[in-house]
């Protein structure tokens, strides 16, 4: 399909080429059309996909900081049998290598709570310090998600966007120049058809 390309480079320098067939600027003003639509369309759709994931992103921090509190605990002791992982995606900055403790806190409504949380901090020793993030009950979740990780993420989801709207487009502009070459193979081939019954008959005005 290059040939599109380069037909459209002709047809924007304003060279009439006299071999330059009626379907081939057609192709010309298809690759035109697709041109436009890569360079207004798809950065649209791309600031559209980032600005839609951004808001929603930011409406799950606010949620997620709504819903989760930071609570002083104090570690137990380690937590047996559990190996280290990466943190939670959502925490953003937290996404360090996290080691599970067993520790100790109190829930909103004033009951105690024991259990395994993750730290980044490392162990420390049983009786150190420890602050962890709980849900309304109490109960440990991982942090909120930070605003630097919700734009991170927007902008990833715009970029997504954009290329799939490219790809779109040149998809679509290959199916419409596939299907103009395709037409014009057959009418091609029924013009050599006609031709062929008189085909080296004499007197047929060869």
């Amino acid at each position: 399909m290059r040939e599109s390309w380069g037909l459209l480079w002709d047809l924007l320098r304003g060279r009439d080429n006299p071999l330059c067939r009626a379907t081939d600027r057609r192709e010309a003003r298809v690759a035109l059309g697709a041109l436009l639509i890569l360079l207004v369309g798809a950065p649209a759709a791309g600031w559209a996909g980032g600005s839609i994931a951004h808001d929603a992103l930011q409406r799950s921090v606010r949620a997620q900081h709504q819903e989760r509190h930071p609570v002083d605990a104090v570690v137990v002791g380690r937590a047996p049998g559990r190996e280290r992982y990466v943190g939670d995606p959502e925490g953003g900055s937290e996404r360090a290598a996290h080691i599970w403790v067993v520790a100790s806190w109190q829930a909103p409504d004033g009951s105690p709570r024991t259990g395994e949380v993750a730290t980044a901090s490392g162990p420390g020793a049983p009786g150190s310090p420890l602050q962890i993030w709980t849900d309304a009950a109490g109960l440990p979740v991982p942090p909120p998600m930070d605003g630097h990780a919700a734009r991170a993420h927007a902008v990833l989801a715009g970029i997504g966007t954009f290329l799939l709207a490219a790809g779109c487009v040149e998809a679509g502009r290959r199916v419409i120049v596939g299907h103009m070459v395709r037409q014009r193979y057959a009418r091609l081939d029924r013009e050599w058809a006609a031709a062929g019954a008189d085909w080296g008959r004499a007197g047929t005005g060869g």
